[in-house]
């Protein structure tokens, strides 16, 4: 009792309802992990992009020897809202990852103060930087004003009244540490002088431009990259810790992996090959996160790709229920290459159709047929005619069709325990993904449950708010039956915890649901009618 009772009148007590509203989670926020141009490494985390322009603006944009860019392209062509990326960086040998700019101490003896790019690459030789001395305590010689051009994008950052006093509250090293995303600063110390200033430019100069008189300081020859990295293979995908692939342990929720090639096509196109081991490794890492990886073929040819799919596990590197596999590659033009056609991985452009059409009709959707076009694909690597597609589609390749009228559209939906002869109870791909949706949706919205009193007020809250959840999912049409004993249960009670579980601090929870399984095969029966005798 909350309050106690001293005085003759009315108290007024609000008593808890026990309702406690589960909320389904995202379904079609989408991981790649690659190669990029610029931004953050798997070393810094994995970041998250809303549209291709913060692609283009934090990694750079398209890059012709990073088959992950177009394909992240091509998933917000196709419908995609979120994308979390992971760029892989490989050093070469002993080579400079990270350009270096060194401004002049002031009076011209003393160290110079480097200035190194943020993140590795050749990106960092085109950073400019600038100083001056026009502060609000011109007294002040520890004190300074730093601006840092980035020459590919034009952004320039401003730090103003920064110092290289030890005790400064505008420590240099400690601003741009927690305040640029471009450059970071060396470490401050005792003997630390304040760059020189740069002048102001003259009338008809650009600040930025290289002038008589230097008004920035560039980066030098001898700090220059050479390079823009290695191309990271399976020791770089698999790296320990949170690195590489698990660099995702990062993020908060994903649910579609893409690891696009990272071999350029040796006949000159973009797509090629990933190793078998990065695809077990992703496979494997979906499997503990409640995520479906994409798998490119690594087929060119329909005959390939029927032998290949008979051992998926030998041929691509896992027959997981939360992977799927499609084919063929996509066809489109290079816009890095004068518009040249070539092909392509098709993850980025079937995520951004998956996640589209999560946002019309619900993760239990199939994610083919007439409204899962595929959106700047004018074509297919290879053609596939309906005897070809009868071929894949028992052994669960998922095939990429042209047909008259629709175009270019996803036309199967199958995990890659969708060959018949396993019969796996995760044959298709939007069961499989239905009930990761529940998983996760139940994981987040039962956390609640931890700690509390182990006996039925217990269970029956619970029964209460998970049966809330799955009714709302059966009104959406998630689920087959037409009534809700039919489409789904919910059991939560002495029956399905004992005394002992409740003993060892343990409440079992039991929910099964009737799913939606794709229409694949219709079959139309038609009959002629005799016709009919007058009486």
């Amino acid at each position: 009792m909350p309050v106690s009772l001293s005085y003759p009148g009315v108290y007024v007590e609000e008593v808890a309802s026990g309702v406690r509203t589960i909320t389904g989670v995202a379904t079609s926020v989408t991981a790649f992990v690659g190669r990029a141009l610029r931004g953050p490494t798997d070393e810094d985390g994995p970041v998250v992009v809303n549209s291709f322009a913060d692609f283009e603006r934090i990694f750079g944009g398209l890059w012709v020897l990073s088959p992950m860019t177009y394909a992240v392209r091509d998933f917000f062509l196709n419908g995609g809202s979120q994308a979390i990326i992971v760029r892989l960086f490989k050093q070469k040998g002993t080579d400079a990852t990270h350009a270096v700019v060194k401004l002049a101490p002031a009076g011209g003896g003393g160290t110079e103060y480097a200035l190194t790019a943020r993140h590795p690459g050749r990106w960092g030789n085109r950073l400019r930087a600038r100083v001056d001395w026009d502060t609000r305590d011109t007294t002040d010689t520890k004190l300074f004003n730093l601006y840092v051009r980035d020459g590919l994008t034009g952004l320039v950052e401003e730090f103003r009244n920064v110092s290289v006093a030890l005790d400064s509250p505008r420590r240099v090293d400690l601003v741009l540490k927690n305040e640029s995303a471009l450059v970071k600063g060396a470490s401050v110390d005792a003997a630390t002088e304040r760059p020189d200033g740069h002048p102001a430019p003259k009338p008809g100069e650009d600040t930025w431009q290289d002038n008589a008189i230097a008004t920035n300081t560039k980066v030098a020859a001898a700090d220059e990259v050479p390079h823009d990295g290695a191309i990271p293979k399976l020791a770089e995908y698999t790296m320990a810790g949170k690195r590489g692939i698990r660099a995702l342990d990062h993020a908060d929720l994903f649910n579609l992996l893409c690891v696009p090639p990272y071999e350029l096509d040796p006949d000159g196109g973009v797509a090629g090959a990933v190793e078998s081991g990065v695809i077990s490794a992703a496979a494997e890492y979906c499997q503990q996160r409640r995520a479906m990886l994409i798998v490119d073929p690594v087929w060119t040819k329909k005959d390939d790709a029927v032998t290949g799919a008979g051992d998926l596990t030998g041929s691509v590197g896992t027959n997981s229920k939360n992977a799927a596999v499609f084919f063929p590659r996509l066809k489109q033009p290079n816009p890095l290459r004068d518009n040249q056609l070539e092909s392509f991985a098709p993850c980025g452009a079937v995520a951004g159709a998956i996640a589209r059409t999560d946002a019309q009709r619900g993760v239990w959707k199939a994610p083919a047929g007439l409204d899962a076009a595929l959106v700047g694909v004018p074509a297919f690597e290879v053609p596939l005619t309906d005897a070809e597609n009868g071929q894949l589609n028992p052994l669960g390749v998922n095939c990429l069709r042209t047909l008259p009228a629709a175009g270019q559209v996803v036309w199967g939906a199958r995990t890659m325990q969708g060959n018949d002869r396993l019969a796996s109870e995760w044959k298709y791909l939007p069961v499989r993904r239905t009930a990761l949706f529940i998983e996760e949706s139940l994981y987040r919205g039962t956390q609640w449950v931890v700690f509390e009193p182990n006996d039925e007020p217990l269970w029956a809250q619970i029964r209460l708010n998970v049966g809330a959840f799955m009714h709302d999912l059966f009104r959406r049409g998630a689920f087959q039956g037409q009534t809700p004993r039919e489409a789904y249960l919910v059991k939560c009670d002495r029956e399905t915890t004992t005394q002992s579980d409740v003993n060892s601090g343990i409440v079992n929870i039991v929910v099964g649901f009737a799913p939606l399984k794709p229409a694949e095969f219709v079959v139309i029966k038609l009959q002629q009618l005799a016709g009919q005798v007058a009486a």
